[in-house]
Parts: structure tokens; C-alpha cells; sequence
């Protein structure tokens, strides 16, 4: 079998590629992927309570980028949803991230905009140079808040301390001085009317790609020797691991079934007490709008093996992947996309713009071995 076009990955970026190619160029396109199911970590289905849940986690969609949410409503319709998560500090449930509420509930305080902004600079701790997450914070909030709300659930995310990890971490996190709870502020924040799963058939439903489920790389790793090659999987696994593995964290998920109609009062609750071993759990009926006597949620265990979720963002793992960045850029018939592939912690919406993009180069004839 000969095909132009080999997609290995079924994700977002595979997804995205693969659709672009296939309509852009009329060409065929081979999507492959280890698993049974497409849309990768995004997958979601009904579970034995007839709830939608997100195998892999929950996944919310927001993106700032009108022409992703425009091209990914090509295949689905939306519900709209912002995301709102608490916090468990000191026994109480406090928004997340920090805001003007987060204070004055924990602190017992009643403090204005104005009056936040100066508590915060009276406690934050000036850094000539910001490198890692930990100064991130503490130049911002302080010392007592790093403690109570990044140090703990940051060392069990990622086992290392936030000194260790680059500031890109911990900087992806607001903190706010007005009243906003929402987790993301977004132009554009819903969830797939019929879910992730369905966006992604729709997707890949077009007469010139074909998906091989439950097909390893390694099946059909021949077939690169006719057919422009997109991977989407470990860059270092794709080379054999060459220089050493790429560290990344790796999640175990705890799903529950309870006999109630709710379980907190929003979608996520953190646990930043390093003495609680997962690190958040969800309830997914806020998240999908699911109405029923019953709920499931998840709770989030993070772990170094497993299925590879997040890079890590820390000086040693990015000193090996810039030895396989050169390595895939000398690299012929090959184009490498998305997370795992670019060895970069990618919200859902820029792997659907880094994608859009690499496809764009492609279709065009331009080369494009690391996107």
C-alpha cells in the first residue's frame, strides 16, 4: 500500500494535519495510533452511568484565537463553559487561581482592588532575575502564598520543586486582583456539544484518510520509505532514544461513580497538601452539562512512568531534547508536531494552531521537519 501522506497520532495535531492535507492537496492520508480510539488524551465517552467522561483527565477548551475556534467549528457545535476551580488551603475551599475573594475569604479580610495590590507588595519578595516558577511566584505573592498554593501541588505535578522548573510553569497561572474566578479568561471557552470524540470522527471522516486503530508506528514505520512521514509522538522514541530518554510525568486516574447528584460545588478541586496524594479531582457534570441521579469524578495521581502526558520544563531535560531538535531537523521525509514531538507544555488550541500552520507549510511545499 502506498500512500503520500503517513500521520502517526490521532490527537490534535494528527487530526488537524491529517484533515488539511487530505482536503488541501486531494491526497490520501494514513492516520495510525497505538490505542483503540481517536482524539488521543482528548478522548471521552459514556461510562457505565451513562455520564461523558474525559479518560485521560479533563479537557478544556479556550483559546484567544478566533481562527482556531473557527476552524475546529467546522465539525462540531459548542456549549459554552468557563471553567472554575477551588482550592483546598487550611480547610477551606478558596478560588483558584488567587483573587480578590481567595484573600479575604482565607485571611478574613475585606479588602478592595487597590487595597489587594498593595497586601500583595507588601508580602512579595522582589527578584533581580526571574528563571524558575518558584520566582515566579514569590515575586508576585509572597512567600506564605507560594507555600499554601504553588510549592505542594507543584512538587507532586511534576516531582521536582518549583526551583527546579522553568518560570513558563508557574507563569501560566494568574493571579488576580478583582473578583474573577474563572480558571481561564479566554475570548472563546466552551466544550464540544456531542464531545471530544465525536469532533474528532467528524474530523476524520473525509473519503481520502484512513485511521488504523490499535496500530503501532513500528507496523507501518516501511511505509516511510514512500510516504512524507507527520509524528506526533516522543521525538526521542521516534530516534530510538538515542541520546537518553526525554523525562515526562505521567498521570494515574482514580474514576468514581457515586450515588448523588453532585459531589463539589465546581468542576475541579485542588489539593495543593503535599500530605493528600492526588493532586485534583473533577466532576465531570459541570463540565458536559450531564443532568442524573448520579456523578463520577476523577482524581488525578501524578506519576514518572506511564503513558507520557507533559514534558518537562527544566534546564537538563530541554539541554537533551535541543540534541534531538537537531537530530529531526536533519532529518529528511519527516515532520515532526505537536506536544510530545516539539517537547513543549502546548494548551489544546496551540496545538491546533501549530498544526494549522505545519499543514499550511505542506500543502505548500515548504519544508517543515519541526514545526
Amino acid at each position: 500500500m502506498k500512500v503520500p501522506w503517513l500521520v502517526v497520532g490521532a490527537g490534535f495535531a494528527g487530526s488537524v494535519v491529517a484533515e488539511r492535507l487530505a482536503t488541501h492537496l486531494d491526497e490520501r492520508v494514513l492516520v495510525v495510533d497505538r490505542r483503540a480510539h481517536v482524539g488521543s488524551n482528548a478522548f471521552d465517552e459514556r461510562d457505565e452511568a451513562g455520564l461523558l467522561v474525559h479518560r485521560y483527565g479533563p479537557h478544556i477548551f479556550h483559546t484567544n484565537a478566533p481562527r482556531i475556534a473557527a476552524y475546529l467549528s467546522r465539525f462540531t457545535a459548542w456549549r459554552p463553559y468557563e471553567h472554575r476551580v477551588l482550592a483546598r488551603v487550611r480547610g477551606r475551599l478558596v478560588p483558584m487561581p488567587i483573587n480578590l475573594e481567595t484573600i479575604n475569604r482565607l485571611y478574613g479580610l475585606s479588602l478592595d482592588e487597590v487595597g489587594l495590590e498593595t497586601w500583595l507588595a507588601e508580602r512579595a519578595e522582589p527578584r533581580p532575575v526571574v528563571r524558575t516558577s518558584e520566582d515566579v511566584v514569590v515575586a508576585r505573592v509572597g512567600r506564605e502564598l507560594y507555600e499554601l498554593f504553588f510549592r505542594g501541588y507543584t512538587r507532586k505535578q511534576w516531582g521536582r520543586d518549583p526551583s527546579a522548573l522553568d518560570a513558563s510553569v508557574a507563569a501560566r497561572i494568574p493571579v488576580r486582583t478583582n473578583r474573577d474566578d474563572r480558571y481561564f479568561s479566554d475570548i472563546f471557552q466552551a466544550m464540544p456539544a456531542a464531545g471530544f470524540t465525536a469532533m474528532f470522527e467528524r474530523m476524520l471522516d473525509h473519503p481520502r484518510i484512513e485511521v488504523a486503530l490499535d496500530t503501532d508506528w513500528s507496523e507501518v514505520r516501511r511505509l516511510a520509505r514512500t510516504a512524507h512521514v507527520i509524528f506526533t509522538g516522543p521525538v526521542d522514541e521516534y530516534f530510538g532514544r538515542r541520546f537518553g530518554p526525554l523525562p515526562y510525568r505521567s498521570l494515574e486516574f482514580r474514576f468514581e461513580t457515586l450515588e448523588q447528584e453532585r459531589y463539589q460545588p465546581v468542576a475541579t478541586v485542588n489539593e495543593p497538601d503535599e500530605s493528600v496524594a492526588h493532586t485534583r479531582t473533577t466532576e465531570f457534570k459541570h463540565v458536559t452539562g450531564d443532568v442524573g441521579a448520579r456523578t463520577t469524578i476523577v482524581r488525578e495521581f501524578p506519576r514518572a512512568d506511564g503513558d507520557p502526558y507533559y514534558p518537562i520544563p527544566a534546564p537538563a531535560a530541554q539541554a537533551r531534547y535541543a540534541q534531538y531538535r537537531t537530530l529531526a531537523g536533519a532529518t529528511s521525509g519527516v515532520t515532526f508536531v505537536g506536544r510530545l514531538a516539539t517537547y513543549r507544555y502546548y494548551n489544546m488550541d496551540q496545538v491546533v494552531g501549530q498544526a494549522l500552520a505545519t499543514a499550511e507549510r505542506l500543502a505548500s511545499g515548504q519544508a517543515a521537519a519541526i514545526a
